[in-house]
């Protein structure tokens, strides 16, 4: 007879727990830190994929117009993505939570 479904789960009992190991201040700063780089990158990212929008509708040039629009959707993307970045982790590790 199979034994029960919940006497072969194990449960190992681990959770994020708070100033847990050295130097965690010390990784928030850097990760922070590398998070302003990115956004700061794709503000220039913006400011490039625009200027080709502009030059390629101006001059004509259909390819680089379209080659702005897609620049300019990516880096609007990648700035959704990275000021989000803190609220997508903490929703989905408080939805892991609830998986029993």
């Amino acid at each position: 007879m199979p034994a029960p479904l919940s006497t072969l789960a194990y449960d190992p009992g681990v959770t994020p727990a708070e100033g847990g190991l050295p130097g965690l201040s010390v990784l928030r700063e850097v990760v922070n830190s590398i998070n302003l780089f990115c956004i700061l990158a794709v503000v220039g990212a913006l400011a490039v994929s625009l200027s080709v929008w502009a030059w390629g509708h101006h001059t004509g040039g259909h390819q680089a117009e379209a080659n702005g629009k897609k620049g300019a959707v990516v880096a609007a993307g990648a700035a959704l993505g990275l000021g989000a970045a803190n609220g997508i982790v903490a929703f989905f590790s408080a939805l892991g939570t609830e998986v029993h």
